[in-house]
């Protein structure tokens, strides 16, 4: 494994020391992932898994810029999936 930058080992320390967290992101990843799964369901699962994209997406930005490709894409889908049903969000905002 290569050694790591030592800004990112004290990301990965922090998040060690909040045990609760990398549960409930891998619960908001799976159950968000199995709504978008499902087309009835598609709208809601691309709001509820949008945060922890956006939280890729910057992590990458930040420390690892060479790996942001995949996350950048799988945000670029996510958006696309929002836009495609900005109908079903309107009544929240209004």
């Amino acid at each position: 494994m290569p050694e790591l930058p030592p800004d990112l080992m004290a990301v990965f320390e922090a998040l060690g020391t909040i045990v609760w967290i990398i549960p409930l992101v891998a619960i908001v990843e799976i159950a968000g992932g199995i709504l978008v799964a499902i087309p009835k369901y598609r709208a809601l699962g691309a709001i509820v898994i949008l945060p922890v994209m956006v939280g890729i997406v910057v992590h990458h930005a930040t420390h690892d810029l060479a790996g942001i490709g995949v996350g950048l894409v799988l945000f670029l889908i996510n958006v696309f999936i929002i836009i495609e049903h900005r109908d079903q969000y309107l009544p929240l905002i209004k």
